[in-house]
């Protein structure tokens, strides 16, 4: 499948200005490929390696965006306005939050892990927002990920691009139908199946609740070829990698099961 290599926020400390300057998560990412790490640099015609800087990318190329976990009311000026993350207008560096940097393959699904056995993202806040860009400033909407009482654990993040500019990033929701009538899981809002927070590891129960975002690309690259992976993931209907990968990683459902 892809390529994922992990850019922690430490490399680009000395070039880049962010609003968030904290330390890097300890993550750990579940690798999904069958190239190599030398191959996808060949093919790789992308040298924009801060997520806070613009890029136009063709299909194959590597492209650099980020996650901060943080409040949700951080995300805004004066409570109104959602600003990038790597807006300095934002009170990201001085709050509560942390930040993750990814660099996946364009056009190949992706599942993305953050292991969450050292770090709680209700520590941080429970929201995450995904971004890239610096003039065209492309940010998701604040995604809720835990608090004390529920954990959301399966996401999927859509990248749309024109022309191989990014120009939205969205969660995809799939409205609780991949824990329909599991009463192991709690539909919050009729969009995200949760697991209660209490059960997951290192909080006191036994549950593997490491993040996981599938990514997927839409629209066109900079020579208006169509990006394919987000229509791969709709004609398989379903919206998580779990599934997809069983012999990788059990997916999360499964192993609620057996915990129980």
């Amino acid at each position: 499948m892809c390529i994922l290599l992990c850019l922690l926020f430490s490399t680009y400390s000395q070039t880049t200005t962010m609003a968030i300057q904290t330390p890097p998560l300890l993550l750990i990412f579940l690798l999904i490929s069958s190239l190599t790490l030398i191959s996808q640099s060949r093919s790789d015609t992308n040298h924009v390696y801060s997520p806070c800087a613009d890029a136009k990318v063709q299909k194959s190329d590597g492209f650099s965006f980020g996650i901060v976990f943080a409040s949700r009311t951080l995300f805004f000026q004066n409570g109104s306005v959602q600003l990038s993350p790597c807006d300095k207008r934002l009170s990201l560096s001085s709050g509560n939050s942390q930040l993750a940097v990814f660099r996946p393959k364009v056009d190949e699904i992706s599942l993305l892990t953050i292991n969450t056995s050292n770090f709680f993202p209700d520590s941080y806040g429970g929201y995450m927002v995904a971004f890239a860009g610096r003039k065209y400033a492309a940010r998701s909407l604040p995604a809720f990920v835990a608090n004390s009482t529920f954990t959301v654990t399966s996401f999927t993040l859509v990248h749309e691009f024109k022309k191989g500019r990014l120009e939205n990033l969205y969660w995809k929701r799939d409205g609780c139908s991949s824990c329909s009538g599991n009463s192991n899981f709690v539909c919050l809002n009729g969009q995200d199946c949760a697991i209660r927070t209490n059960n997951c590891k290192n909080r006191g129960g036994g549950v593997d609740c490491s993040l996981g975002i599938q990514l997927t690309f839409s629209g066109t690259d900079k020579h208006e070829s169509v990006f394919n992976s987000w229509f791969e993931v709709k004609n398989l209907r379903q919206y998580s990698l779990y599934g997809l990968y069983s012999n990788l990683r059990g997916s999360l459902t499964d192993q609620y099961n057996k915990f129980f």
